[in-house]
C-alpha cells in the first residue's frame, strides 16, 4: 500500500505520506491494532509506534487494550479513530428531497438532517441557502466543527471548482455550488456527479469493496453510473463521466430532454418503470415500489409487465460490460426494488451476452445494500479524499 520513496525524498514527506496512509486505513477500515497496521502498510513496528503516538498525542486516534486477546505476552494496542478529530458536512442534493450529515473521521454519522423540495424550495438559490443554514444549526448542536464539505449533486458537475453545468431533473442550469458553499461556510467544497459519488461509497465501504473494477448503476428519474477502474473513480475530463443514462440505446424510442432519441433512461428510469407497471408517470415512489412486490409474486404477470424493461436493462448492462470489463456491476436507488428473479435474470443475460463478461469469466451483478445513505457516504469521503493528509 506504501510506494517506495524516490531519491531525493525528504523524510518528512516520507513520514507524512505514511501517516497519510495508515490515517485512511483506519478510516476506511476501522480499528485494528499495531501489528495489523504494520503487516498491512509494510511498515516496521518502531515506524507505526512513532506514527500512532503522534496521532495520539494529537487526539486524531485513541488507543486501548483489546478486548479478545489470545496467546502469552503484552497485547498490541488496538488503535480507534477519533470521529471528533475532524468532521465533515455531507450534503446529498435529489430531486424531491435534500439531505446533509455531518460526519467524522472513521465514518461515523454524527447528526443529520433532510428536506423535501416543492416549488420555490428547489431553487438553487433556496437550496444553497437551505444546506448552509441548516448546517450552522446542526454544527452548533453537536458542538463541532467542519474541515471540508462534499455534494451530491444528478447533473453534470465540474470538479475543478463545483460548477453545475447541467441538472436537468432539478431544472438546475450553470450554478456554481462549490464556490457558494466555499464562500459561506470557510472550508474546502468538492462537488460531484451522484452516480460518481455512490460508486466511491459502494468501493469504500459497501457491495463493491474489495473491487478493483466496478461500476454503479442508479435508476431515479434519470440514470447515471459511476465508474471504479483499478480502484480508482474513473472521472474523465474536468470530472465529466458517467452519462451511461444517456446512451442512444433504441433509436426508435422516446425523444430525451438531452436531444436524443432513445436514450437509455427513457427505457430504464422512473418514468419508463412507472409505464411498464401501467401507473401514471411521477406516481409516488412508495406507490412504484408497493407495484414491484405485487407483480415479484406472481412470475406470469412479472414477465408480462417487465418483460420490455428487464431487455432494455440487459442489453445497457451488456454495452457497460464491454465498454468498461468490470468484475462487478452495482444497481441502486430504485433498481434495488427490482424484484430477485429479475436481477438474476438479468445477470445471467449479461454475462452470457456480453463478449468482455465472458473473456473474463463472467461479471458479477449485485444491488446496493446502503439504502438511502450511499450518497451521503459518497458525498462525505469525497470531502474527506484531501483533508486526511492535514489531520
Amino acid at each position: 500500500m506504501t510506494s517506495t520513496p524516490t531519491a531525493g525524498t525528504r523524510p518528512d514527506e516520507v513520514r507524512r505520506h505514511n501517516r497519510t496512509v495508515l490515517l485512511r486505513r483506519l478510516h476506511v477500515e476501522g480499528p485494528c491494532t499495531r501489528a495489523e497496521l504494520a503487516t498491512e502498510l509494510g511498515l516496521n513496528r518502531s515506524t507505526i509506534k512513532a506514527l500512532v503516538d503522534g496521532l495520539a498525542e494529537s487526539g486524531v486516534v485513541q488507543e486501548r487494550v483489546p478486548r479478545a486477546r489470545s496467546g502469552a505476552g503484552r497485547p498490541s494496542l488496538l488503535v480507534l479513530p477519533q470521529p471528533l478529530a475532524a468532521v465533515v458536512l455531507a450534503v446529498d442534493i435529489r430531486v424531491e428531497q435534500v439531505a446533509i450529515a455531518l460526519v467524522g473521521l472513521g465514518g461515523q454519522m454524527l447528526g443529520r438532517n433532510s428536506w423535501n423540495l416543492r416549488g420555490k424550495a428547489a431553487h438553487p438559490d433556496e437550496v444553497i441557502t437551505h444546506v448552509i443554514e441548516s448546517t450552522r444549526v446542526l454544527a452548533d448542536e453537536l458542538g463541532v466543527t467542519t474541515i471540508g464539505a462534499g455534494v451530491s449533486v444528478p447533473g453534470v458537475v465540474r470538479r475543478r471548482d463545483g460548477y453545475v453545468h447541467e441538472a436537468p431533473n432539478l431544472k438546475w442550469t450553470d450554478v456554481p455550488v462549490g464556490d457558494r458553499l466555499g464562500a459561506a461556510l470557510g472550508v474546502p467544497v468538492r462537488v460531484a456527479n451522484d452516480a460518481e459519488i455512490a460508486a466511491v461509497a459502494e468501493h469504500l465501504r459497501g457491495a463493491a469493496r474489495g473491487s478493483l473494477d466496478a461500476v454503479y448503476v442508479s435508476a431515479d428519474i434519470g440514470v447515471g453510473a459511476g465508474v471504479i477502474s483499478d480502484g480508482s473513480p474513473l472521472r474523465g475530463t474536468a470530472g465529466y463521466v458517467g452519462e451511461l443514462g444517456h446512451m442512444v440505446i433504441n433509436p426508435a424510442g422516446r425523444d430525451c430532454y438531452c436531444g436524443n432519441r432513445g436514450c437509455w433512461e427513457t427505457e430504464v428510469g422512473e418514468l419508463a418503470l412507472c409505464r411498464a407497471l401501467d401507473l401514471p408517470e411521477h406516481s409516488p415512489r412508495g406507490m412504484v415500489v408497493a407495484e414491484l412486490r405485487s407483480v415479484a409474486a406472481d412470475p406470469a404477470r412479472l414477465a408480462a409487465r417487465l418483460g420490455a424493461f428487464q431487455e432494455w436493462l440487459t442489453q445497457g448492462l451488456v454495452n457497460i460490460v464491454n465498454v468498461f470489463g468490470p468484475e462487478l456491476l452495482v444497481l441502486g436507488d430504485l433498481f434495488t426494488a427490482l424484484p430477485a428473479a429479475l436481477v438474476a435474470e438479468v445477470g445471467a443475460e449479461v454475462a452470457k451476452r456480453s463478449l468482455v463478461s465472458r473473456a473474463i469469466g463472467g461479471t458479477r451483478l449485485l444491488t446496493s445494500t446502503m439504502g438511502s445513505d450511499v450518497k451521503l457516504v459518497g458525498a462525505a469521503e469525497l470531502a474527506f479524499e484531501p483533508v486526511l493528509d492535514l489531520v
